[in-house]
């Protein structure tokens, strides 16, 4: 005989079996008038058992796979540019006795005075200067030396150089900095206060 049961499953008695005269649940109060049927028990003869069907489930199929690479093409990735201040190449003046300042423009070069047999004037041409005769063609060569963060100075002359009163030795390099004295030739004819800025 079928039972009432409870159909509010928050109730506590919720499909619980109940007296049959019951029209409410006697813990919610939930009207009962539907009747569940009672659970069929085991058949005794198991050849009478029919299978039941499974419902097939749909066999799991990944999406297919598409390499981005493949699709889009690799770019490396960009970072920003660090911001480290380009470096700055300090001026270099050699200024005269009598006031006249002679400049370097660039890196490096040639210090000297012009004649007719050179095709190009050294870069600090010295030519007009009173003693003028002491320079050579092509005196010394100065340029800027970025791992020694200095003006570097060399003797290429026959008259010498002398800086801060001694005499370089041919073939060597010289650091030269700010406020040295730049004598070329001998008896102090000619000499160069040095100004880097």
């Amino acid at each position: 005989m079928p039972a009432n049961r409870c159909p509010n499953p928050s109730c506590e008695y919720f499909n619980r079996a109940l007296p049959n005269n019951a029209k409410v649940c006697p813990w919610c109060s939930t009207p009962l008038g539907n009747v569940i049927p009672p659970t069929p028990s085991k058949p005794t003869n198991p050849q009478s058992v029919q299978p039941q069907a499974i419902p097939e489930q749909p066999s799991y199929q990944p999406p297919p796979y598409v390499a981005q690479n493949q699709e889009r093409g690799y770019s490396h990735p960009t970072y920003p540019a660090p911001s480290v201040p380009p470096r700055r190449l300090p001026v270099l003046k050699l200024v005269h006795y009598t006031g006249r300042e002679f400049q370097l423009s660039g890196e490096g070069g040639s210090i000297g005075r012009r004649s007719q047999s050179m095709p190009t004037p050294p870069e600090i041409d010295l030519t007009g200067i009173p003693q003028e005769g002491v320079v050579s063609r092509h005196h010394g060569r100065i340029f800027w030396d970025w791992s020694q963060n200095a003006y570097m100075i060399l003797d290429t002359s026959t008259n010498g150089i002398y800086l801060n009163g001694n005499l370089l030795n041919s073939g060597v390099y010289y650091r030269i900095v700010n406020g040295d004295s730049l004598q070329l030739g001998q008896d102090g004819l000619v000499t160069f206060t040095v100004v880097v800025m």
